[in-house]
Parts: structure tokens; C-alpha cells; sequence
């Protein structure tokens, strides 16, 4: 079996991730989890995509296989729209990187104004952030807010079309945070992908179901072979 290269999605723990990461060792797979910077250590930082992609492209040798989950999803989009050829496969796991001129996006940037008072008041902030759905923005230190929205931003610049690597979309179908929809697109615009949905998953399978979630990753790397 080829190593597979993780990246995470927007969290600031990858213990989550330990059930699958461990199944998939025990089925013969050599894992690196590479550690989002900003994220799963203290950082001041504010990050771009264009370093991110950077980062990205050091700690990945040229034709390895690569997993992005969410926001990981989207480094490894971009990535691959500037070098087409550094991957042998992608896998992409409720990948974001699709533009929506959506309502959450403006409540997130609405929310940064109106609860910049709320500061000495934590737990009050914490419910209205539980209320509107932007636990991401919640949880992030300030640097990373605005990395978050540089994050958001660098969507509509994002253009699939120029992906041929071979890519596997595993996608949730119980995803509230890049609902199903996004991942039809994006099997749309990459030119060699193929799409296949689980019933029971959410946005973080390593969580709700980290045995079908190895299973999964297992067949598609057995098809590379």
C-alpha cells in the first residue's frame, strides 16, 4: 500500500482522528498527518491560501497520494490548480473550496463587528456564536479569524477546471457544513473524478463513523494499485 499524506480540516486537536488513522495502519497503510499550521499550535500568524499551498507542496514529495479533508481539501485544491502534476491521486473527504455567496457568510462577517464589544462578556459570546452556527469563527484566536476569512475568500478565485489529477470525492450525506450540493459540483468541474456518498456521515466521518471511513480510504488506495 502507497503512504497517504493527511491534511485536517479547520480544527485545533487531530485526536479525532487517532480510531482511523489507526485502522488504517493496522490494514497495512503508512500515515502522515501533517499538522495544519495556525491550528495545532499557538501561532500569531495570518495565514493566505498562497502559503498554505507553500507549506503544502514542502511536506508533500511529488507523486504522493494526499487526503484534504475540509479546509485540507481546499489547500490540496489549490495546490493542485498551480501543479497539476504534483499528486498522483487526491482524495477529498467533504472537501471546501466551492464559492457560495451564502447567508453564513455574511452573518460570520457580521458577527465580527457586533460582538467586538461582547469581549469582556466570553460566555455570552459563546451562546450568540452556538446561535448563529459560526463555531469555527468562535473558536478561533483573532489572527485566525482573519485567516478564516482569507480562507473563505480565496473560493472565488479557486478554479477546478484546471485539476486532472485523479481524484476520489468521499462525501456525508448528513454534511451541514459543506452540505452534499458542493460536493456534486465539484465532481462536476474535476475532469477525472468520481463521487461517492454514505448515508450516515456528517462533516467529520473520522468522528461518527471511523471504521467505514478507513474502509473507504482503503478501497480507494487498493484501486490505485
Amino acid at each position: 500500500m502507497p503512504k497517504l499524506y493527511i491534511i485536517h480540516g479547520w480544527t485545533y486537536q487531530i485526536s479525532h482522528w487517532d480510531k482511523t488513522v489507526a485502522l488504517l495502519k493496522q490494514a497495512g497503510i503508512e500515515v502522515e498527518m501533517l499538522r495544519v499550521p495556525g491550528l495545532t499550535a499557538p501561532s500569531r500568524k495570518v495565514w493566505t491560501i498562497s502559503e498554505y499551498v507553500a507549506w503544502a507542496g514542502q511536506n508533500i514529495p511529488d507523486g504522493a497520494i494526499a487526503l484534504g479533508h475540509s479546509n485540507g481539501g481546499r489547500i490540496l485544491l489549490n495546490l493542485l490548480s498551480q501543479r497539476p502534476d504534483k499528486l498522483s491521486r487526491l482524495i477529498l473527504l467533504s472537501a471546501a473550496g466551492v464559492y457560495e455567496k451564502s447567508r453564513r457568510r455574511d452573518i460570520l462577517r457580521f458577527a465580527a463587528k457586533m460582538l467586538a464589544p461582547l469581549k469582556k462578556f466570553p460566555l455570552l459570546r459563546k451562546v450568540i456564536h452556538k446561535l448563529i452556527g459560526a463555531s469555527d469563527y468562535s473558536h478561533a484566536p483573532e489572527n485566525m479569524k482573519k485567516t478564516l476569512t482569507n480562507m473563505l475568500d480565496s473560493d472565488k478565485e479557486l478554479d477546478l477546471t484546471k485539476i486532472t489529477t485523479p481524484t476520489s470525492i468521499l462525501w456525508g450525506e448528513e454534511d451541514q457544513v459543506t452540505p452534499l450540493r458542493q460536493g456534486k459540483i465539484m465532481h462536476q468541474r474535476l475532469k477525472n473524478s468520481r463521487l461517492k456518498t454514505f448515508k450516515n456521515w456528517t462533516h467529520a466521518p473520522y468522528i461518527c463513523d471511523p471504521e467505514g471511513l478507513a474502509s473507504a480510504i482503503v478501497a480507494v488506495l487498493k484501486e490505485q494499485k
